[in-house]
């Protein structure tokens, strides 16, 4: 039996505008991420990029609740909210990620995490009656996977998997669905978007900081110091602005789709290659970002199924 998420009503339909518009907003901020990674040119460690983005954004996202007026420290009632996020979707999957591109290929690590969005969809389902799938829905999420298998191309059977780096990029992907269904079954009172994504990027940014000192040591920030402009970048504009976006989208449209970046952020990434970095636009990567455009359209705009 699905359940109502638990709101003192059931969440108004939002307009298809404010969907389509704020999924493409959240996932260009998010595809400029990989942009702004390379240009540091893997002179900044894994964890202490992951630590800075953290941080700054915890810092942005803090002044902006100050400037509403708000205190940016924990309320009670919302700090096992921020634990969860703070886990679910900052430093369990960023580590996991680490571990297995060192056993993975990043073709099908991409991959698995592709299957977020239809896991999230599965899940949203049986969990809240607003999120019940529909052909279109469930149309829309499978041409997303197919567009994203295209895109990666020939990257997708790249060899020298282990099992370790499969089981490490499943946990990824279960990590990122549950935190994004976690999101739309926060009560009210501690559901405001801004700071839902502030807590998220405080124990984030916290615990990958300490996983740097501890496992690289200080030396592992001094980089950081050469590419300030671009991390600021990196914490400000590709962390604390789409993650609070995320999290309105999520509140007001539901997981199944909002999780639809997973399939949009990876074609703003290749777009943005091109674009600055000059790489080369294949025609498989075209003919993957149409078929991905589609099934998003078909997801965004498919209106919540109702139970009678």
């Amino acid at each position: 039996m699905a359940i109502i998420a638990p709101e003192a009503t059931a969440p108004a339909e939002p307009s298809r505008s404010f969907i389509v518009g704020n999924l493409f907003l959240c996932s260009f901020f998010w595809g400029c991420s990989f942009l702004l990674i390379k240009l540091m040119s893997g002179e900044v460690p894994p964890l202490a990029v992951a630590a800075g983005r953290g941080l700054l954004g915890a810092t942005a996202l803090a002044l902006w609740v100050s400037f509403l007026g708000q205190s940016p420290l924990p309320r009670r009632h919302e700090l096992r909210h921020w634990l969860v996020l703070g886990t679910t979707n900052g430093w369990v999957p960023n580590v996991l990620v680490a571990y297995a591109l060192t056993q993975l290929a990043s073709g099908p690590a991409a991959m698995i995490q592709a299957a977020g969005p239809l896991v999230t969809a599965i899940f949203a389902h049986f969990l809240f009656a607003e999120e019940r799938l529909s052909g279109r829905r469930v149309l829309g999420v499978l041409l997303g996977m197919v567009g994203v298998a295209i895109l990666i191309g020939p990257r997708l059977v790249a060899g020298g998997a282990t099992a370790y780096g499969v089981a490490a990029m499943v946990g990824v992907m279960l990590a990122y669905a549950a935190g994004n269904l976690y999101v739309r079954a926060v009560p009210a009172p501690a559901g405001n978007p801004a700071r839902l994504a502030l807590g998220q990027q405080v124990v984030s940014g916290i615990v990958a900081l300490g996983l740097t000192l501890v496992f690289i040591g200080p030396a592992g920030l001094l980089p950081i110091q050469n590419h300030l402009p671009v991390m600021l970048a990196l914490g400000v504009a590709s962390t604390a602005v789409p993650m609070a976006i995320f999290m309105k989208l999520i509140r007001a449209a539901g997981p199944t789709r909002a999780a639809m970046t997973g399939y949009l952020v990876p074609t703003v990434a290749t777009v943005m290659g091109v674009l600055i970095l000059g790489e080369t636009l294949e025609l498989r990567q075209l003919v993957g970002g149409c078929i991905i455009l589609v099934g998003v359209f078909l997801v965004s705009t498919a209106r919540r199924v109702r139970e009678a």
